[in-house]
Formats: C-alpha cells, sequence, structure tokens
C-alpha cells in the first residue's frame, strides 16, 4: 500500500512537471503580501510605507501617487525622478478608466537631425549622456494634474513625510550600493565632480538631500508652477544652459501633461486597459495577447517549448509593427483600430508554425490600407475606496542623463534617445525606429511603458507594471499569462524565471541560469538563437491581485528591493 502511494506520488510529480522545464511550481502558494484594505507596492520600503501612510491618513490612490512618486525620487534617484516623465492609468471605483501622459518632450529648439554628424552619422553619446539627452521633464506636472483632479488631501500634507525623507535621509542598501559603485565614473565624468551619490557610500549608511527637501518644500507651497514657472525653474534653467542645454524657460512654461483615452481590449475573461500612445505598451500588449489568444498555453505549460514559441513569434510582429506606426499621437496618424483589429492580427500569424522559427527578414510592419528603459521604475496602488492605479515614470538610462541638478537634488532624464535619431538605426535598448518617431520640436518621444489595470467580469481584478526598457512590454505579458493562464500568485508570477523577444536584434534574451538546458537546446535546434548575457535582469514587475477573498496579494519583484506595504 505505502509503495503504491508513493508511486502514485512520483507519478503525479512528473505529470505536473512535464510543462514546466525551467523549475516545479511549488504545490504550496507563495503569497505576497496580503491585506484587507489598501496596498502600494513599490521599487522601495520607504516609498511603499509613506504611499500606505498617505492612504492610512484618509488620502486615496491620487494622493499616495504624488507621496510615492516624490519619495522614489528621494531614495530611489536610480530611476525615481523629478527631472523626468511617465504615464498613469487608473480605475475608478465606479469602474471609470483613463490615462494621464506626462511624458518629457523634446525642447522647441530640437531638430529632427540634431544627433547626426556632416556625414549623416549617429554622433556617439550625444543623445544619451549630458545635457543635450535631456526631454522637457513631465513628472511634477502629471503628478500634480492627477492629485489636483481626483486627490482629497491637500498637497503639503501629502509632500511633508518626502520632505523629511529627504532632509533626514535614508539606508543605502546592498543592492544601491553596487549600483552607484557601477556609475561612479560616469557620474564623476558628467558632472566634473563628485556628487552626494559616489563610491564611497557603503550599504546601511544614511543618505540625506537637503537641497531636494528645499526644492519640495517650495512645491508644496507653490504647486507645480514651481517648477515650470518658479524658483525652481529659474535655477533649473540656468544649471540647464550652463552645461550646454537648449532647454528654455519658455519650454518649461509651455509643458503640459494630457488626459489620453487609454487601450483597452479582451482577453478571455479579462478586460485590459493599458497606456495609449506615445507609449507603445497597450496597443503592443494587445496584438500580442490577441495573437496568442487561439493557442492553448495552460495546456503547453508555463515557460514550456511551445509557449515560448507561441509569444516569441507573436512578439516578433507586434514590435515590427511598433518600429513603423508608433510615435507622438499630436503629431502622426496611429491606426490604433486597425492594429488591434481579429483580422489584421490573424493574418499576422498566418506564416507562424510550430515547426521552423519566423526569420525576422521576412517579417516587416503589417500592410493597413489607408495608413523604453531598463532602467525605469513601476508602483501599483489600489485605496480603501476601490480605485487603482498603474503609474510607470523614468529617467530612462540609469540615473538618465548622468547630469545632477545639485542645487536643486536631482538627476535630469536621457529621454531624447528615445526618438529616432536617425530612422533604422537602433537606440540604447537595441530598438529600431521609423520616421513616425522622428525628432520634432515639443514632441513626444515613443515609449515601452506599460501601466496596465486588469477587470475580471467586470471587477477590479489586477494593477501592475514594470522597468525593463524594451522589455517592459513582455514582462506585463508574462506576469498576467502567469496568473491566468497557469495559476501562480501574484508573488510566484512577478518572481517567475521571463523571457524576450523584440524583432530585431534577432535572438531570445532568456534571464540567465533561469532556464533548463535540454528546454534551451530544443530552442537552438529549432533555429532560434539564445541570449543570456544582453539583459541578466529582464523587468522588476510590481502589482496587486485581487483575490476571491476580496484581499488583495501583492507581487514585489525580487529582483529589486521592491516591497509592498499595505493595511
Amino acid at each position: 500500500m505505502m509503495r503504491t502511494a508513493l508511486f502514485l506520488l512520483i507519478l503525479l510529480t512528473f505529470s505536473n512537471c512535464k510543462n514546466e522545464p525551467t523549475a516545479v511550481i511549488s504545490q504550496t502558494k507563495n503569497r505576497g503580501l496580503i491585506t484587507e484594505s489598501a496596498m502600494v507596492v513599490s521599487a522601495r520600503k520607504e516609498a511603499s510605507e509613506i504611499g500606505a501612510a498617505i492612504l492610512k491618513q484618509g488620502g486615496n490612490a491620487f494622493d499616495a501617487m504624488m507621496a510615492t512618486e516624490l519619495a522614489l525620487a528621494v531614495c530611489y534617484p536610480y530611476a525615481g525622478n523629478l527631472g523626468g516623465g511617465g504615464f498613469l492609468v487608473y480605475r475608478m471605483a465606479d469602474g471609470t478608466k483613463g490615462a494621464l501622459d506626462y511624458r518629457e518632450k523634446a525642447p522647441i529648439a530640437a531638430s529632427k537631425h540634431m544627433y547626426l554628424d556632416e556625414n549623416g552619422d549617429v554622433i556617439k553619446d550625444l543623445s544619451t549622456v549630458g545635457s543635450m539627452a535631456i526631454g522637457v521633464p513631465g513628472t511634477i506636472a502629471g503628478i500634480f494634474k492627477a492629485q489636483e483632479r481626483f486627490g482629497n488631501l491637500d498637497v503639503q500634507t501629502i509632500i511633508k513625510p518626502v520632505i523629511e525623507l529627504a532632509r533626514n535621509g535614508y539606508r543605502v542598501t546592498d543592492k544601491q550600493e553596487k549600483r552607484i559603485a557601477n556609475y561612479d565614473s560616469i557620474l564623476k565624468a558628467v558632472n566634473g565632480k563628485t556628487i552626494i551619490y559616489n563610491d564611497s557610500l557603503n550599504a546601511g549608511e544614511i543618505v540625506v538631500n537637503p537641497e531636494l527637501a528645499k526644492t519640495l518644500e517650495r512645491l508644496a507651497i507653490n504647486g507645480a508652477d514651481e517648477f515650470y514657472k518658479g524658483e525652481t525653474a529659474q535655477k533649473l534653467v540656468d544649471f540647464l544652459n550652463s552645461k550646454g542645454s537648449i532647454i528654455t524657460i519658455e519650454d518649461l512654461n509651455k509643458y503640459e501633461a494630457k488626459w489620453r483615452d487609454p487601450i483597452t481590449f479582451e482577453y478571455d475573461d479579462l478586460t485590459i486597459t493599458s497606456m495609449s500612445p506615445p507609449s507603445s505598451g497597450g496597443i503592443c500588449l494587445g496584438q500580442i495577447m490577441k495573437m496568442i489568444e487561439p493557442y492553448d498555453l495552460e495546456d503547453y505549460g508555463h515557460n514550456s517549448f511551445k509557449t515560448i514559441q507561441v509569444l516569441v513569434e507573436a512578439e516578433k510582429r507586434a514590435y515590427a509593427d511598433r518600429s513603423h506606426y508608433l510615435g507622438d499621437p499630436d503629431f502622426v496618424d496611429i491606426p490604433v483600430q486597425a492594429l488591434l483589429s481579429d483580422i489584421y492580427l490573424e493574418d499576422r500569424m498566418q506564416k507562424f508554425s510550430f515547426g521552423n522559427p519566423t526569420p525576422v527578414d521576412s517579417i516587416s510592419h503589417g500592410h493597413i490600407v489607408g495608413y523604453e528603459s531598463e532602467e525605469t521604475t513601476h508602483y501599483s496602488i489600489v485605496d480603501q475606496f476601490g480605485n487603482a492605479i498603474a503609474v510607470t515614470t523614468t529617467l530612462n538610462g540609469g540615473y538618465g542623463s548622468k547630469l545632477f541638478a545639485d542645487e536643486l537634488g536631482f538627476f535630469l532624464n536621457n529621454e531624447m534617445d528615445d526618438f529616432s535619431s536617425k530612422p533604422g538605426e537602433p537606440n540604447y535598448y537595441g530598438l529600431i525606429g521609423a520616421e513616425a518617431n522622428s525628432i520634432a520640436p515639443e514632441k513626444r518621444m515613443l515609449s515601452s511603458m506599460t501601466p496596465t489595470i486588469i477587470e475580471k467580469d467586470g471587477d477590479f481584478y489586477m494593477t501592475l507594471g514594470t522597468p525593463g526598457g524594451s522589455t517592459i512590454i513582455t514582462s506585463v505579458l508574462q506576469t498576467i499569462l502567469n496568473v491566468h493562464e497557469f495559476g501562480l500568485t501574484m508573488q510566484e508570477a512577478v518572481d517567475a524565471p521571463r523571457f524576450h523577444n523584440q524583432w530585431l536584434p534577432d535572438e531570445i534574451r532568456m534571464e540567465p541560469d533561469s532556464f533548463n538546458n535540454e528546454l534551451k537546446k530544443q530552442l537552438e535546434e529549432l533555429g532560434y538563437f539564445i541570449n543570456e548575457t544582453k539583459t541578466p535582469v529582464i523587468g522588476k514587475v510590481d502589482g496587486i491581485l485581487k483575490l476571491d477573498t476580496g484581499q488583495f496579494e501583492g507581487g514585489a519583484d525580487h529582483r529589486g528591493d521592491d516591497t509592498a506595504v499595505g493595511f
């Protein structure tokens, strides 16, 4: 009897594992933080705690958004920012959904060929490092606009704990120590001196930023106008001009965040709402999910040979379309409905076969009649009133342009590299751009940021997003599938190994030592090229899942210092 029971247990174990070549998913569910009413999940514990504290004071998701985003600028300067931009997707308690675009813009003096030399070649580093790489920042405009429209609390109450964090300091983590040391030489070179973030900082030490505290105090008193028209604006422009930037006070005066209609589509019994252009996230996510919907991924298995094939082939086609069609909707006509139509996407997958990879040189953008950054950060919030938000914000590269405005206490972005400096040439993330994303004055650059909110049977189900440059879209995709198709918890879903394909270069990027050798061998024998060195970390997803009990589960990615806090 004992032997029979043991045999059945072994048989069950092998049958459960046959479609899971990466690792056995534990039969004991690994859940993240569970809360009853509200939650904030962000890249740093301090930011999540401040956001959750604002909720406890009676603030809502939009009040917590302002507090969390500003706190990330203090304690996560690698990507948290005052000098960058981002996107918000929201769902109100009554089911109303919307989006806010506070993406950076090209300066008025920008021009199409500003990063090319006399031979028409891209000038190395000009769009990625230093003053010429900076777009007009949108973060402050965005968080103030969202809070003004939907928030409950007064701004001074919200910003007070952030000012205290900047003034009193926060502890450097192990990951932060390594990151700062890695960037130390370029930070010194670009700034011409040692700044407060330097290789002398050790894990456990306290970092204070009194100049950022002063900037935040002025913002608390004077609002967003302080950043775009006030003393801070003048100090910022004076600093930028001294470094050779083309950004003027007029650029700051004219900047506005814009409400957008988000991208919404169906997948099985889910309604998925994500960011619209100038983010490519919502359209590409929608294309991929609609292309894979006819395939039985649950039967194929989590991260199995066939699942990876289907996802990679759909990703190739979506990223090819991204390259050709997408840009700032205020400057180019984007055929959104056609790109997401069932007929179009069914046609895009016609040449897919499990027997052979589709060569990338045979894939271009689809024919329609008539026609980001690995160093980003994301946070998700649900409040006690039933509102949910997904927010992704960035400086683009790690510490952005590397230029630090020491009198103001923050880094400036290098978002100008997200334009197509020369159509057909890859940017920092290897993404190929076309004319739709060429540089023009006051134009917003294309992004991969994909803040996403999901409903199931009409009710709130999930909010999530991630940093990761070009891998953002595929990281969000896999996390949704991990929960919906493969039954993982939110924490398991964000922690699971990830892979990525972006059409060009022709490769499947995989997190190193996360997929077994037999699986990789199968893919290589079929003709796929595996790259485990290009992207050692693919995304850092932060998400919140509503459980059947009505409680919330936070998924805070183990790849960073990400933390869920709630009540």
